[in-house]
């Protein structure tokens, strides 16, 4: 028997969609070009305590900026009650000091010591991990002080939010933009950020951020 669309089942998939791309609810709702709290939690009920649906436009234009097809979204919506995902702890470093020798495996995978914690909604990667970020090269989707979960295990697709890794020891935060045998096309989130191209053989690992405390 088909589960029905429900306000909080509704909500939840707007909230597993922004962690599917590596955001939070205002970061998805930025990347559409919606008023960054258009999602939040305050906005989904009223002053009076009634339950307050998104409109069609703002879930046309999140499609529209993640690429997820109706269909998709749909099947988020029927797959919970919108209940708060169990917190787990993950290691956590700052971006700068990921670049450092000592903290990744060859695998891209976190490693030896000093590793902080941080609470995360629960995730099936026992190997995901946490990075500060510092700067502004990740600005307007990422700023100085967010936290952002990376899946070392998690498939990278085009489009997707990386962290990238080089042979020479590089770390960068980027869009994957294009992936060939040849090349790996990376896009910057700044403008201001020149974009990067790199053989395959010059990343040591790459993997995608799935989600993102902003």
């Amino acid at each position: 028997m088909p589960r029905p669309l429900t306000h909080s089942r509704l909500w939840a998939a707007i909230d597993a969609l922004a962690a599917k791309h590596g955001m939070s609810a205002s970061g998805l709702a930025k990347a559409a070009g919606l008023d960054p709290t258009t999602f939040n939690k305050s906005k989904r009920v009223t002053a009076a305590g009634r339950p307050r649906w998104p409109n069609t436009e703002s879930l046309a234009r999140v499609l529209d900026a993640t690429g997820a097809t109706l269909e998709s979204f749909l099947l988020l919506a029927g797959n919970g009650e919108g209940q708060p995902p169990a917190q787990r702890h993950v290691p956590l470093i700052g971006l700068a000091q990921a670049g450092r020798g000592g903290y990744f495996d060859d695998a891209g995978f976190p490693a030896g010591a000093g590793w902080e914690e941080v609470a995360f909604p629960g995730f099936k990667d026992e190997h995901a991990y946490a990075l500060e970020v510092s700067g502004d090269s990740m600005e307007p989707f990422f700023r100085e002080g967010d936290i952002i979960i990376v899946s070392p295990s998690a498939d990278v697709r085009r489009n997707d939010r990386v962290v990238v890794k080089t042979v020479s020891g590089e770390v960068m935060v980027k869009v994957l933009a294009r992936k060939t045998a040849s090349r790996v096309e990376l896009k910057s989130f700044n403008p201001a950020y020149e974009d990067r191209v790199l053989e395959p053989k010059d990343i040591l690992w790459m993997a995608r951020i799935v989600w993102a405390s902003q």
